[in-house]
């Protein structure tokens, strides 16, 4: 039975995030917990809370074992970005893209 979770809206670039979900992708979840709890980058936090948010997830269902789930899918898809502008030079404006990302997350049992 398969548990999902997913994080929309996040403010990271999704290669930057899809660089920390490849290193879980497949893994057991205590070990998938332990990479991201020594992985020095943001998209590591970020998506630390979203596995313990899946984990959560599984324990209200009551019908998997928690110890035996692994990650089956990660996706880090990319959302819209926030369109702002600062000051450039001659008084004019410069337009910045500041990325978004969806992160969907799904768990299985072995």
């Amino acid at each position: 039975m398969e548990i999902k979770a997913s994080a929309k809206y996040i403010r990271i670039g999704t290669q930057k995030a899809r660089l920390v979900a490849d290193l879980i992708r497949g893994c057991d979840v205590n070990e998938a917990l332990n990479r991201l709890a020594y992985t020095p980058k943001k998209a590591a936090v970020l998506i630390t809370k979203l596995l313990k948010s899946a984990v959560a997830n599984a324990e209200q269902k009551k019908v998997i074992d928690v110890d035996n789930l692994y990650v089956k899918k990660i996706v880090v898809g990319q959302g819209p970005h926030l369109k702002r502008f600062r000051p450039a030079a001659r008084g004019s404006a410069a337009p910045r893209k500041k990325k978004q990302s969806h992160i969907d997350l799904v768990l299985d049992e072995r």
